[in-house]
């Protein structure tokens, strides 16, 4: 008990991912006083009769990270602001406390973890706790333990009180001997960072519970996600954020990767919308339980000539991240994902234009714009 307690305590201090929460409605804790993984799935304490809604209860782990927020307001505008709860073990910022349930859940402590579910009545479940490439890195004890162990116990939950489980996985779960493009559903990963490895383990085993244990587990690699509510959180493709925040304040910027290193990315929208209507399909329609979904690909100097469109003065200066460079350069250069299409019906709506339009558009960046004319 007390490595665990450790973990989690070093997790809080070192998870300072960017996003955002919610409040209101704070759910209480209580301890059970019984060992959680020794109590019958049919337990009295949880047993209790209810009617069900038409809505599924939701709970969103990790959600002060860079999609927990967006994907929240998401859900609550479908499915009703009390029917989702964003949890995360750091405290959130006002704004995101009082926009909906917000409730304090440390993924290490499976006691606390499974007493939520069962008061909560939950039934959809988004794992989003995880430490990105860069940080896992360079802190690898506590990224196996956040994006291993932290798994298992979302898993063990998920399979016994019969939840829909999302984990997403990343193109950090392929390798460099992966064929890079395009990059197929199916084929060899071998990563080669403790992030890569712990995706590739998550997609194993959720599909190893669905056919052991029914889990009804659904898994997306998402590209490099591009939003302008977060600030770069620690990821290797956060470049292609940091060159509109850098592009308004300084009108200079110095990517960490060579400038024709060309990767898979998305804008928030497109990735948020992917993960619902995954969700949403009948099962029945799911060939497969991890999917790759694809928007676009481009390098550092694409976007740069994209973006000085829009600030004609930007200064772009490449200094490149050893570690950062190594790792982009064993990901896919763009995904194949035709069996998303086929499937559920995948389709993007942002292309490199598009994104870029918009991340200056809620970026507020009218006046540079102004002043570069």
């Amino acid at each position: 008990m007390p490595i665990v307690k450790n973990v989690s305590r070093a997790v809080s201090q070192l998870l300072q991912s960017s996003g955002c929460g919610c409040g209101i409605s704070i759910v209480p804790v209580r301890c059970i006083g019984v060992s959680p993984r020794q109590v019958a799935s049919d337990a009295g304490f949880h047993s209790v009769s209810f009617s069900e809604s038409d809505h599924p209860r939701v709970l969103i782990t990790g959600g002060l990270g860079q999609l927990g927020v967006g994907l929240a307001k998401l859900l609550r505008k479908r499915f009703g602001k009390n029917n989702v709860i964003l949890s995360d073990i750091r405290k959130p910022a006002d704004n995101v406390f009082y926009s909906g349930p917000f409730i304090y859940a440390d993924i290490l402590d499976y006691k606390n973890l499974r007493e939520i579910v069962v008061n909560n009545r939950i039934t959809w479940l988004f794992h989003y706790s995880a430490l990105l490439s860069a940080v896992g890195e360079a802190n690898v004890p506590l990224a196996r333990a956040v994006n291993i162990t932290g798994l298992h116990n979302v898993l063990d939950i998920a399979s016994e009180h019969n939840l829909r489980l999302f984990v997403p996985s990343t193109i950090g779960a392929f390798g460099p001997t992966s064929p890079r493009d395009p990059t197929p559903d199916l084929c060899i990963q071998r990563p080669r960072t403790i992030y890569g490895v712990s995706k590739v383990h998550a997609e194993l085993m959720g599909e190893y519970y669905h056919y052991r244990y029914g889990l009804d587990f659904r898994c997306l690699r998402y590209p490099g996600i591009i939003s302008a509510d977060s600030q770069p959180g620690g990821g290797t493709t956060d470049y292609a954020v940091q060159i509109f925040h850098d592009a308004i304040k300084t009108g200079k910027f110095q990517c960490n990767l060579k400038p024709d290193t060309r990767l898979p990315m998305m804008y928030i929208d497109d990735c948020l919308k992917a993960t619902l209507e995954v969700m949403e399909a009948p099962a029945e329609a799911l060939t497969m339980r991890t999917y790759n979904i694809s928007a676009m690909s481009f390098t550092p100097e694409e976007l740069a000539q994209e973006v000085q469109k829009h600030v004609p003065e930007l200064q772009v200066t490449y200094n490149v991240d050893k570690v950062r460079q190594a790792i982009a350069d064993s990901w896919p250069m763009n995904f194949d994902d035709r069996n998303a299409r086929r499937d559920w019906g995948w389709k993007h709506d942002y292309d490199l234009p598009e994104l870029v339009t918009t991340m200056f558009s809620f970026l507020g960046s009218d006046s540079r714009i102004a002043q570069a004319n």
